[in-house]
């Protein structure tokens, strides 16, 4: 298993995490299992979202005797009422539900206080100016929760949580269909009017990945097959199926992301998504997949797939592709970003203007082009 640092926290988590939200499918025995056996395999962060005490409970006994090893991601905003998940800010209910939690959990701690599911402009304002955030930032300062986090589908209000300064890590939705689709309050209604005027990456989720990138904000992920559809030819918007392994590596390659948490229901799902770890490129290739699709298209979009190695010259085309996109978003070019481009073993001047890596782009990009600008941008 390989690990990576989220954003800010410091914390070294698994590529490929646990999403915990069908814990309860299940019998508790099978699922503590589970949890375990993921555990075994490498998988350190887990995210509880779900106020059920079934999951709770689950996740807390898989968690005994080796605590310090796991990361969670606990919510505060979820909250069980009369039998039913309830997404609140009314502290009557949002205190006893992590209190809960705690409890469940068998812990005095979080790691990662996740300001649960913020998608409107409405609830975050709501949020960011009450009781409610006052809450969140005094179990921070007692170290109840250790790092601050926020989980939302809206590349708006993650812009948002990047600019506050304090949240240091969002838990975000990302598959190669959400990317095409414009920001939206409500979730639901992502996919109405759908056609093929869109293509490529939505701009506002760009400018967000890009943002976590400069600010160190850590993203880990949600939806990463957008529950099942993306491996199902008949429900894919793009006419065709991707594999698990291809999704993660979509994910993972985006600016800003540590690790994407699967929901698993059987250890041989597990095992499926901890094979990422070991696959090979071509398995990997989830580039060829889009451009083939019949619906919709990244055409002249670099996605950072890696299509274009070896370079003869040794330039990691991909990488400079994404440190230059980092850059040329931004009025000036950040310092961080300049000292990551200036830290590559070989730079885009050094780029031979072969044209090689453009005949294996799936997606037409004019690489030599954008290797110039990259060189005249950061000055080597």
């Amino acid at each position: 298993m390989r690990y990576r640092v989220l954003g800010k926290t410091g914390l070294e988590v698994s590529e490929i995490g646990f999403g915990g939200e069908w814990l309860e499918r299940h019998e508790t025995d099978e699922s503590i299992e589970l949890l375990k056996y993921a555990h075994g395999l490498g998988i350190n962060i887990v995210d509880c979202w779900m106020p059920d005490p079934k999951s709770r409970d689950i996740i807390g006994q898989a968690m005994e005797g080796c605590r310090d090893s796991w990361f969670v991601q606990g919510h505060i905003g979820s909250t069980y009422q009369n039998g039913q998940y309830v997404r609140t800010r009314d502290m009557k209910y949002v205190r006893p539900a992590f209190e809960d939690l705690l409890t469940r959990l068998k812990t005095d701690y979080v790691d990662l206080g996740m300001i649960h599911y913020i998608d409107s402009l409405e609830d975050w304002n709501n949020v960011m100016n009450g009781t409610f955030i006052e809450y969140v930032h005094d179990l921070r300062k007692k170290n109840i929760i250790r790092h601050i986090g926020l989980s939302t589908h809206n590349p708006m209000i993650g812009k948002l949580a990047v600019k506050t300064g304090f949240i240091e890590m969002i838990l975000f939705s990302i598959n190669p269909a959400f990317d095409m689709r414009p920001a939206t309050e409500d979730l639901n209604t992502m996919w109405e009017g759908y056609d093929e005027k869109y293509a490529g990456i939505d701009p506002d989720r760009a400018e967000f990945y890009r943002m976590c990138e400069e600010n160190n904000v850590g993203l880990t992920v949600m939806k990463g097959f957008f529950g099942g559809a993306l491996l199902d030819p008949e429900r894919s918007p793009f006419g065709v199926a991707f594999t698990p392994v291809q999704l993660i590596h979509y994910a993972l390659t985006r600016p800003g992301v540590a690790s994407i948490l699967c929901g698993y229901d059987t250890k041989d799902q597990v095992d499926e998504a901890v094979s990422y770890e070991s696959a090979s490129d071509e398995a990997k290739d989830y580039a060829s997949v889009i451009a083939k699709a019949p619906l919709h298209s990244y055409k002249g979009v670099c996605t950072y797939c890696g299509h274009c190695k070896p370079c003869p010259a040794g330039i990691d085309i991909a990488m400079i592709n994404k440190f230059y996109d980092l850059a040329s978003a931004q009025p000036k070019v950040p310092e961080s970003v300049t000292e990551h481009y200036k830290d590559l073993e070989h730079h885009a001047s050094e780029c031979l203007s072969c044209h090689s890596c453009e005949s294996r782009c799936p997606f037409e990009v004019d690489i030599t082009g954008r290797m110039e600008k990259a060189a005249k941008l950061f000055g080597c």
